[in-house]
């Protein structure tokens, strides 16, 4: 199979600027890029649609480009937004563009066989005066043809209007596709369906400055992934799911994808794992038969993870998952606790407390986990008191501060489900 019969099953493929593409990666081996602009310190899952096409590129024997704009995240796209970005510093373009080459490297070969290569526009365009900029690149576009751009439209159409700096940026990344067309021998450039404009702007420049070239350069746009409900993707609760475990941890990781509904597992195991989409279909039969085990969501959340988090991520994972079934908490850490037992209630007691040391039972009364000493007395009695998952068998053991985790944190189980999250 050639890249773009993988692409196409796979639903990587939106629109491409030319046919002729098809057999362009057909006979070629090629060379492709995506731009990525640093807008945070860290990428999130959305992010991850182009990577991974990215990565079939790769793996079908393609040379690929990631670039990082450290030029035009100083300026910010237009596309797909509806007010203008807030401008940011040199050193904090510098600093996310750092962050995000390490996680592109955790899908991307960059050593080896073919492999793959970070590119940074501010390299080309630093040095280039305005002088320099209006005669070499901007004598090349009318303000006719920039108007006709729906991110240009929509923001003329839009109450805050559009600034000559955002309205400058599409002859930035058309820039990007020309030197790199000049200098690497790149051919296509692959991109959300929201970089449409800036695409094809991209191979109009290179048509006018190479008109005998022209026409051996290509784009190709990728969906912009949205959930059955219409939600964009990546967002969890209003929140962005982060690449950096430090933002995201592999648990909450995880639990993203578990969530993920019927109506999208199949679509999402298609474009964020590397599975063979006879893996893919054999297990979409057996989750059809018995959905409410839920394996295809499994499997999506475990190799999902897998990719980002490696092996121990996966593991630690699975361990905090395991955590409201009665798993071992010892091994977690406090970010993971707090997030597992977010939703439970909760209660906060002074560390002096438990220096001096509580009895079970008046702490159980002390947090509303019992209503009162002698109902608390029966639950220790009757087996069904645990201290940080761990049963409790007398109900005038004292608890002291070598029983909280970490320090700040102890957890209450009545039963089987009802947890209490006490902290300090």
């Amino acid at each position: 199979m050639s890249v773009y019969d993988v692409l196409k099953e796979r639903g990587f493929i939106a629109q491409l600027t030319d046919d002729g593409i098809i057999e362009h990666l057909k006979n070629n081996k090629v060379t492709v890029y995506c731009g990525f602009d640093p807008t945070a310190n860290s990428l999130h899952i959305g992010n991850l649609v182009p990577i991974m096409g990215l990565a079939h590129f790769q793996r079908c024997g393609h040379k690929v480009l990631a670039l990082v704009g450290g030029a035009t995240g100083m300026i910010g796209d237009p596309s797909g937004r509806s007010t203008e970005r807030n401008l940011q510093t040199i050193e904090k373009v510098r600093e996310n563009v750092e962050s995000i080459k390490k996680q592109m490297g955790i899908v991307l070969k960059f050593d080896g066989e073919n492999p793959a290569e970070i590119v940074n526009n501010y390299d080309w365009t630093a040095n280039m005066s305005i002088l320099d900029w209006l005669r070499d690149v901007g004598k090349f576009f009318t303000v006719n043809y920039m108007m006709t751009k729906d991110s240009v439209k929509t923001r003329i159409a839009s109450e805050n209007g559009i600034s000559f700096t955002e309205f400058s940026y599409m002859t930035l990344q058309s820039h990007d596709f020309y030197h790199l067309f000049k200098e690497k021998n790149c051919t296509v450039q692959f991109g959300g369906n929201d970089q449409w404009g800036n695409i094809t702007a991209g191979l109009e420049l290179i048509r006018r400055i190479n008109p005998d070239d022209g026409g051996k350069a290509f784009g190709m746009t990728f969906p912009l992934v949205t959930t059955s409900t219409g939600e964009k993707f990546g967002k969890s609760a209003g929140n962005a799911v982060w690449l950096d475990a430090e933002k995201t941890s592999p648990y909450q990781y995880y639990q993203y994808w578990i969530n993920v509904t019927d109506e999208d597992v199949e679509k999402m195991l298609k474009l964020f794992t590397f599975l063979d989409i006879s893996e893919i279909e054999a297990v979409m039969e057996e989750h059809k038969r018995e959905p409410h085990l839920r394996k295809a969501q499994i499997l999506l959340a475990t190799e999902a993870t897998r990719i980002m988090h490696g092996d121990s991520g996966v593991a630690s994972a699975k361990a905090a998952s395991e955590a409201l079934f009665g798993g071992d908490l010892h091994g977690l850490s406090e970010r993971d606790l707090l997030s597992i037992f977010k939703d439970v209630p909760s209660s906060r007691i002074e560390k002096s407390e438990f220096e001096t040391g509580i009895n079970i039972a008046d702490l159980l009364v002390r947090t509303n986990a019992q209503p009162s000493k002698s109902k608390a007395r029966a639950l220790v009695a009757q087996g069904g008191c645990y201290i940080n998952n761990e049963k409790c068998e007398n109900a005038d053991a004292v608890i002291s501060t070598g029983s909280l985790l970490h320090g700040s944190i102890l957890v209450l189980r009545c039963g089987k489900k009802n947890y209490h999250l006490v902290t300090l």
